[in-house]
């Protein structure tokens, strides 16, 4: 696995999901690393657990009843927020981590993975990785330039306040998921106006009508005040 790989951690009873999200992930040209298909023969398997989850800058936590019970997935979440590895968290059932799990997991992004089918759910996981795999700031703490940078153009003239372009985030999620985040904060650094930072975030909305109305409801929450 590259140093820009990902890292898929899961219980034994999720194995066929982890698989079949990696072969999508890849099949995207996103790098894995998943055990056992990982681990060299006569090796040891915990030293190359944690060497990967080192070499990572992400891993996706197959996440359902099973996981959150796994001493396994336990260490290998809390050792990739030991090495400040970002975990996204992939939800194949609609349950909660025990406290085991919610003080690592409780500030992290979630995608949803239900109802069936899967596919859709795979292709929205990798279009986020592939995202969050080439904005970069968005996987480590920022250097003091860049936030610089990105403080800057969030206070230059016509571009919304940081507190408004947390509501327009939030819609923008509405449409498109999590993956918001990042493509808010890229907009951002691209753009010189409200209208041109809107145009760029709705480009990213297939449907027409979808598009339209994320426009009028971004228009209507930068007119709001906190």
């Amino acid at each position: 696995m590259s140093a820009r790989g990902v890292f898929v951690s899961y219980s034994q009873r999720d194995r066929d999901t982890a698989l079949a999200l990696v072969a999508h992930l890849e099949a995207h040209e996103v790098s894995c690393w998943v055990a056992p298909r990982d681990v060299p023969p006569g090796t040891d398997w915990a030293e190359q657990i944690v060497a990967a989850i080192a070499r990572a800058c992400l891993m996706v936590l197959v996440f359902s009843s099973s996981a959150d019970g796994s001493p396994q997935v336990r260490r290998e979440v809390e050792r990739a927020v030991h090495r400040r590895v970002r975990v996204l968290p992939f939800r194949v059932e609609n349950v909660m981590p025990s406290r085991s799990l919610e003080y690592f997991l409780s500030s992290q992004h979630w995608l949803d993975a239900f109802p069936p089918p899967m596919e859709p759910h795979y292709a929205r996981l990798t279009a986020y990785v592939k995202t969050l795999l080439a904005s970069g700031s968005e996987l480590a703490e920022p250097t003091p330039e860049a936030e610089s940078a990105r403080q800057r153009s969030q206070g230059a003239e016509g571009l919304p306040d940081p507190s408004a372009l947390l509501r327009l985030e939030s819609e923008l999620a509405r449409f498109i998921g999590p993956v918001a985040r990042p493509l808010v904060n890229r907009a951002v650094l691209r753009s010189s106006g409200v209208e041109e930072l809107l145009s760029r975030l709705g480009r990213e909305i297939e449907s027409e009508a979808e598009r339209r109305a994320f426009m009028d409801a971004a228009r209507q929450s930068l007119r709001a005040r906190p």
